[in-house]
């Protein structure tokens, strides 16, 4: 089986995510894509403003799209609250999928700090990468990661994929009443409706509370 995983804050999951899920499944004859929600992202020390049981819930209902797509809690929120290091999911998934080819799916501009991962080396040795190209980065110019001969031949470039969604102006858009419709799957928006996330109070009778 080849598989890849797709991380992420997911918060929330849009139809941008969708659209390069799909790409990919369809360029490299994936069988399965993972999305698999953070727990906790090391390079976010923040944190992400919705729970993860919130964000996992969003993320199933928009798998429901394509039979290849299926939620996974693989990079779910560790006991002891420790950061989730994509190198410790992609060990995990490896534990529980043996036999399949692991590829992991990100875009340019994340595949860009690799270096500043953890334990980027390791990283590119247990797993396939499949870059999704993002406006503003060149997949052509990988010469800032001093990639090896080896380690370029483990990266696969995914083209003519722009979908430029910002999950943190789709937040503000949804705190000021927008339902954004054009940019969340239906049973997404649906969910954010019901658990009134992101949500600013709208004026009575008006907004998307209506």
């Amino acid at each position: 089986m080849r598989v890849a995983l797709f991380g992420g804050t997911f918060d929330p999951v849009h139809r941008g995510h969708l659209a390069i899920a799909a790409a990919a499944a369809d360029a490299f004859a994936l069988e399965r894509v993972l999305f698999a929600p953070a727990g906790r992202q090391p390079l976010k020390p923040e944190g992400t403003p919705t729970p993860f049981a919130d964000r996992l819930a969003m993320v199933a209902l928009a798998c429901e799209a394509d039979a290849r797509f299926a939620v996974s809690e693989v990079d779910a929120p560790r006991v002891d609250e420790a950061p989730n290091y994509t190198v410790d999911t992609v060990a995990a998934l490896r534990r529980e999928m043996p036999e399949a080819a692991v590829f992991v799916l990100v875009g340019a501009d994340s595949f860009l700090g690799l270096r500043r991962w953890h334990q980027p080396e390791r990283l590119l040795e247990m797993a396939e990468w499949i870059v999704a190209s993002r406006p503003g980065f060149s997949l052509e110019d990988l010469s800032s990661l001093a990639l090896t001969p080896e380690q370029i031949g483990r990266v696969h470039l995914l083209r003519g994929v722009h979908e430029d969604v910002s999950a943190s102006e789709l937040r503000r858009r949804l705190s000021q009443g927008d339902a954004c419709a054009e940019l969340l799957p239906g049973a997404v928006l649906g969910y954010i409706r019901e658990r009134g996330l992101y949500l600013a109070p709208s004026p009575p009778g008006g907004g998307i509370w209506a």
